[in-house]
């Protein structure tokens, strides 16, 4: 708890102020994801094996971006950093132990981005989306990679128009900001590895399931080379009597 806090307070003076909001909510993230260490690990090498096969054959490694880069666990930042000229991390926080951390490697070709990725603010405000229209401006870019954030757009987006009392756009706006981070990875002129859980179940002891839900709020799968599990809450970190499984696809 005193290390939380730390990085809690550490982080503050770091990220700006409308983002700030979110470095509770990553200091949870961390912390969830020491005590289910076992159950991510597979998903998390999963993931970076992913992402290093699609740097495979690439004629030029000068910029690498990484969407929703978040505690660095499901992303091979090392091989990244070590084979392109510049890696880009782009997400709401990055937290001070993280910084730390690269500087402390010596990736000293990383560069921190605070943005948000979802759209949300644009669909709301009446224009289409396009929150990854922002790559557009950065130059010699050869691999872009969404990091398990595709599923974090619909959470995002359905707890702040609960908070808001707009619920009754989410039917409409969520898929809207799904189509719009898959229709903006699809136009890159560049190499793409997108990683993402898909749907989640939560299963009891006996295996029968007591609640599904899709992560992708009915947008059709996208094309994907491979698929796995992530048990992402184990027996006992939600409740001793039930796990929530979750589908991921990567492509």
């Amino acid at each position: 708890m005193i290390l939380e806090a730390l990085d809690y307070a550490a982080s503050w003076p770091l990220t700006p102020a409308q983002f700030r909001p979110h470095i509770a909510s990553s200091i949870s993230l961390m912390a969830r994801a020491k005590r289910c260490r076992e159950a991510w690990t597979p998903h998390e090498e999963m993931s970076k094996a992913h992402i290093l096969s699609r740097m495979e054959g690439l004629r030029q490694r000068r910029t690498a971006v990484v969407l929703g880069s978040g505690l660095l666990r499901d992303v091979p930042i090392a091989a990244l950093a070590k084979a392109f000229d510049t890696v880009v991390l782009v997400d709401l926080v990055h937290l001070a132990h993280l910084r730390l951390g690269l500087v402390l490697k010596g990736l000293r070709n990383t560069r921190l981005i605070h943005r948000d990725l979802s759209g949300l603010d644009e669909a709301l405000a009446g224009t289409v989306p396009e929150p990854l229209g922002f790559l557009r401006q950065v130059p010699y870019l050869d691999l872009v990679v969404s990091a398990n954030l595709l599923s974090q757009i619909k959470v995002g987006a359905v707890d702040r128009l609960s908070r808001e009392g707009r619920m009754d756009k989410a039917a409409s706006v969520v898929p809207t900001l799904i189509r719009a981070h898959l229709d903006g990875l699809a136009g890159l002129p560049c190499q793409r590895a997108l990683v993402t859980d898909i749907s989640y179940r939560l299963l009891d002891r006996a295996g029968e399931e007591l609640e599904e839900d899709d992560l992708l709020a009915g947008v059709a799968i996208p094309d994907h080379t491979s698929r796995w599990t992530w048990t992402v809450a184990p027996f006992g970190e939600a409740s001793p009597d039930y796990q929530a499984v979750h589908q991921v696809i990567a492509g």
